[in-house]
């Protein structure tokens, strides 16, 4: 569970980090069609998912604290779970305009062959486990970075006649 939401963390960073728009013209719905299925075949609506389902599941946990509430509770959540589907697949239309805004049909038909080849299969498979890698490396490589930039900083200022804490 925490991998796939660090999967879904890091994707959604990644997506918001792409920063706005930058339309130019409408795409046609055959270049949303090829972005939209980019969007799936890259395994970025898994990250929908991952951060969609805990909703669920929290207010399932209620059946731990009111036991009385359970059938109706297990009703409620049956009854949002296509409602949620419908709220993850505008997520993906709206992750198929970012990429439709930013490729073009012909690069869109580049990466969709990707993603279907095997190579492309075996990314997408692999990687919330590199995901998960990069993010456990990250913290790592994060504060022995911060000491060896202190550590050097102090080294040069000293030579100039400073001293830094």
């Amino acid at each position: 569970m925490i991998r796939i939401s660090r999967l879904a963390a890091t994707s959604v960073a990644l997506f918001m980090l792409a920063g706005p728009a930058f339309a130019q013209t409408q795409p046609s719905p055959s270049h949303l069609a090829l972005a939209r299925d980019v969007a799936i075949s890259s395994g970025m609506s898994r990250s929908f998912d991952a951060m969609s389902e805990p909703f669920l599941q929290q207010l399932q946990q209620m059946n731990v604290t009111r036991p009385e509430i359970r059938t109706d509770l297990d009703q409620v959540v049956a009854m949002l779970r296509p409602e949620l589907e419908q709220q993850k697949q505008k997520m993906i239309d709206n992750a198929a305009r970012a990429f439709a805004s930013r490729l073009t049909e012909a690069e869109l038909k580049d990466v969709a062959t990707f993603y279907k080849s095997p190579a492309g299969v075996k990314y997408v498979q692999i990687q919330p486990g590199v995901l998960d890698d990069i993010v456990r490396d990250l913290a790592t490589w994060s504060q022995q970075t911060a000491q060896f930039v202190m550590t050097r900083a102090r080294e040069e200022m000293s030579k100039r006649g400073h001293q830094l804490n």
